[in-house]
């Protein structure tokens, strides 16, 4: 079964809003868990716009099932894998002036770097999955720097996904079986929803894990948590 991992980014964005502790992220995390999301994922950016540094901390003995730390690999978010040891993180090539991540790395033009990286990251105990693009050669890439997994970018897919599904998907199978043949597991994440989850599901082999959190929280302001957490699962079935 595919897991779900869900990103709790937006309501720290909400919190922060206000100012104060509501909503209570740490809660919001362990009501995700209760209500049967298998991971929690985090992207703790350095202007704090919505995780903070103290947020991924807290987390660490917080977090029972899977918890999932993304970012840019610069020396704070290492301090931060350092510090919470979570069970993944996710490497993002992301600058801080991006609103949001939109686009993989470029796993053969940044090779060295990101060797060296991961083997950093793996010496602490955690998986390295690498945020990438639909690509056969990518992929062939990531696992020659010494990734676990690989995470498919998957905003192209949601926006051609309406207008044709066959081929807004077709990249990703591509990927997805250059990954399964070289050993990668598969997670994915972008914006996915209740509309397009199902269909990525069923067409990528191997999928290991989906991390969704905007489009979650915002089926979760009419649906609520619980039932819209209950929601994704069944999409996942």
């Amino acid at each position: 079964m595919t897991r779900l991992s869900v990103n709790i980014n937006k309501f720290a964005t909400i919190r922060n809003a206000r100012g104060g502790n509501n909503p209570d992220v740490l809660k919001v995390a362990k009501d995700c868990e209760k209500f049967g999301a298998q991971g929690i994922t985090v992207h703790p950016r350095p202007d704090e716009r919505h995780i903070t540094y103290k947020d991924a901390v807290g987390l660490k003995d917080l977090v029972t099932t899977e918890y999932n730390v993304e970012g840019y690999p610069d020396m704070r978010f290492l301090d931060i894998l350092e510090k919470t040891r979570p069970a993944q993180a996710t490497l993002v090539p992301d600058t801080p002036t991006v609103l949001t991540s939109n686009a993989g790395w470029h796993t053969i033009e940044h090779q060295d770097f990101l060797k060296s990286v991961v083997s950093e990251i793996k010496s602490m105990g955690i998986r390295v999955s690498i945020f990438v693009d639909p690509s056969v050669e990518i992929v062939s890439a990531a696992k020659s720097i010494g990734a676990d997994r690989i995470e498919l970018y998957t905003e192209p897919y949601a926006t051609k996904f309406h207008e044709n599904r066959e081929d807004a998907i077709a990249p990703y199978i591509a990927a997805a079986q250059k990954a399964v043949e070289v050993g990668l597991g598969i997670n994915a994440g972008h914006d996915l929803d209740l509309e397009n989850l199902k269909y990525l599901k069923e067409n990528i082999p191997g999928l290991d894990e989906v991390s969704i959190g905007h489009a979650l929280v915002c089926d979760a302001l009419y649906y609520g948590l619980e039932n819209t957490i209950q929601m994704y699962l069944r999409e996942l079935s």
